[in-house]
């Protein structure tokens, strides 16, 4: 039996009606219908699948890219009572067979996983044998080779429907995709029939600013001072995060940084601090803002303009959910644009180089030739690019070709609490006891707080202990160790570090087989949208235009932007440019005429104003100028 969806939405998130086009996305999918739903950030699209896996009986498969986001979902639908489970990279296998025996015969409503989980046998012999109700596929652009984050394990998504009855709908989720990627996005998953819920682009709340500046610090610390409430602040280094934030300290700024390199502990502190505004501004590389519900931050400034428009996109509309006047700010300097370029020429080593990476992973990870498909690594890269004298950014870079073509997989941050097992019956533990007092103390406290530990591995919480013992973590964690070695105990650390996945098992490097052909499309298609990039913060074009054109979506200049803002300075308001605009192009599109001819075919008191608009539409390329005639572009 469904249950009404508005009912669902009541009982759990507590919202008296959806947000534009949820309800709609939803029927979609309760009618059994393929769905794409193409929502900007901050537009809702969680609830979009979580609220028709709801209505019915049954579980959602739920494939998404990045673990944070998976464990913050987990959380917040476990927060509201809702039984949720999550399987990535890194897990024990003991851990996953437990939970998909829970989703195969317990009540459990949602299984997260991430798309190279999907492509074990184990997980797909379980899926057969789940009521399941629906898949959602999160961040559905990485199916995409047009698409600007790549994920070779997407591409296999759609074989599961061989296994799932043929009317379990496919609901797909992005918030940026350009025309081309929606297509594919349809296709890749095998949609029965097209069916794209696209919600327009357009925020008029959000004013978009490029400001051309050679002093970046200072013209931040004005911004900051002007306008007031929570902001993010976007740079490309760790160590920019770190000078940033303690140059806006300097400047009696509430701010703090955040990076992947921090532990879970202090990012989640730091995230927390700044959502509750106890924090004011947040300077952080890109791994910051997934997933988190904020809908206060007025401010998004980016002091590096980043290599695509999909991303700028992304990270800017972070800013001004609630609907309030809010800013996206792109501090831009020429040096930008060659750093862009030499980012570029980073980004595609030579095959050769990438071999020669892949051969030393396989040394630093110790694997043997044939051996390797499936496991999962701790993967510190600084310490392997030292280790084997490899360049960091290259070495990165052959890292993420080699996961492109499907070689292996490098994942976001880990954190896996502590666990450990008594190997010793309780006789034997008893005499340990008597012969080491200091152990006697922690294992008698461990075994107090946790069960079952003489059975199997449970996961422990080495704060918490160290805490109650009130001694340090590290000579908890020492102690442990010992214990290990003397046969007492096995103990698997807590553990906070990326992990490396080997796709297919190792092979010899010089028969490393690079698809050289898609390997020259990617670098095209970076180019290609590297350069729009550029152009966005170049043009003197709208850029609120810029982005919604760069997403297939057609628009009025924006009027709040710094170039609609320039333009409003010279006296020329956006309905005179418009209705200019319309009248010059009915003339050019009958007969190309001269500048004259066109500013006299309008009344004297309007050429100043006329000779301003051709000026625009020849500075956007919209005009152009040949042989003394203007012309309009047959595609504008």
């Amino acid at each position: 039996m469904t249950i009404p969806p508005i009912d669902i939405l009541k009982q759990y998130w507590g919202y008296p009606e959806f947000r534009p086009m949820q309800e709609e996305i939803i029927q979609s999918v309760l009618d059994g219908k393929d769905t794409l739903a193409l929502l900007p950030t901050g537009g809702g699209k969680s609830i979009c699948f979580q609220v028709p896996a709801l209505c019915q009986e049954g579980i959602c498969i739920v494939i998404s890219p990045l673990i944070a986001l998976m464990k913050d979902q987990v959380f917040q639908l476990q927060k509201r009572n809702i039984k949720a489970e999550a399987i990535y990279s890194g897990i024990h296998y003991r851990a996953i067979d437990r939970i998909l025996d829970n989703c195969a015969y317990g009540n459990i409503k949602f299984l997260y996983l991430s798309p190279e989980r999907l492509t074990s046998e184990l997980v797909r012999e379980r899926l057969k044998k789940m009521k399941v109700n629906l898949v959602a596929i999160d961040e559905a652009h990485c199916i995409s080779q047009w698409g600007y984050d790549f994920r070779p394990p997407y591409l296999q998504i759609a074989e599961i429907r061989d296994f799932l009855p043929e009317d379990i709908p496919f609901i797909a989720l992005t918030a940026t995709a350009t025309s081309e990627v929606v297509l594919d996005i349809q296709e890749k998953l095998e949609f029965r029939a097209k069916n794209v819920f696209q919600k327009s682009f357009k925020r008029d709340n959000l004013a978009y600013v490029v400001l051309h500046e050679e002093q970046k610090l200072v013209k931040l610390l004005e911004i900051v001072r002007n306008v007031k409430g929570s902001g993010i602040v976007y740079v490309r280094s760790r160590r920019q995060t770190k000078e940033i934030a303690a140059f806006l300290q300097r400047n009696n700024v509430s701010a703090d940084y955040y990076h992947a390199g921090l532990s879970t502990q202090n990012r989640s502190a730091r995230q927390d601090a700044w959502i509750k505004n106890t924090t004011r501004i947040m300077v952080s590389t890109n791994a910051f803002g997934m997933g988190i519900d904020k809908a206060d931050v007025r401010t998004v400034v980016h002091m590096d303009l980043p290599n695509n428009l999909e991303a700028y996109f992304q990270e800017a509309g972070r800013a001004g959910r609630d609907g309030k006047k809010s800013y996206a700010v792109l501090l831009y300097e020429i040096a930008d644009k060659e750093r862009l370029k030499y980012g570029f020429e980073q980004a595609f080593p030579p095959i050769k180089e990438i071999k020669r990476v892949y051969q030393a992973l396989g040394s630093y990870l110790q694997l043997a030739v044939g051996g390797g498909e499936g496991e999962s690594f701790d993967f510190d890269i600084i310490k392997f690019t030292k280790n084997f004298d490899l360049n960091l950014v290259t070495a990165y870079s052959s890292i993420k070709l080699l996961e492109q073509d499907g070689w292996v997989l490098l994942s976001d941050a880990l954190f896996r609490p502590a666990s450990l097992k008594i190997m010793v019956n309780k006789g034997e533990l008893y005499d340990y006891y008597l012969r080491n007092k200091k152990h006697e103390v922690i294992l008698k406290t461990i075994l107090r707080a946790y069960q079952g530990l003489f059975n199997d591995f449970g996961t422990i919480s080495e704060s918490k202990i160290a805490n109650h013992l009130k001694i340090k973590r590290a000579d908890l964690s020492k102690a442990l160790k010992l214990m290990q070695q003397e046969g007492i105990i096995a103990y698997r650390e807590e553990k906070d570090s990326p992990q490396l996945t080997l796709l297919q098992e190792r092979v010899d490097a010089k028969n490393l087989t690079i698809d050289t052909a898609m390997y020259e499309f990617r670098k095209r298609s970076y180019q290609e949208r590297m350069n729009k990039a550029i152009k966005y913060a170049e043009e003197d074009i709208c850029r609120s235009q810029q982005l919604l054109f760069y997403f297939g979506e057609d628009s009025k200049a924006c009027g709040v932007c710094d170039v609609c803002l320039n333009r409003k300075s010279t006296a020329l308001n956006n309905d005179e440019f418009e209705r200019y605009k319309m009248k010059i192009q009915a003339m050019l599109q009958k007969e190309d005429l001269s500048l004259d001819e066109v500013a006299d075919s309008f009344v004297p008191k309007r050429r100043e104003k006329v000779l301003k608009t051709i000026d625009y539409l020849l500075d956007e390329g919209i005009l152009e100028l040949e042989n003394g005639k203007l012309l309009w572009r047959k595609n504008e």
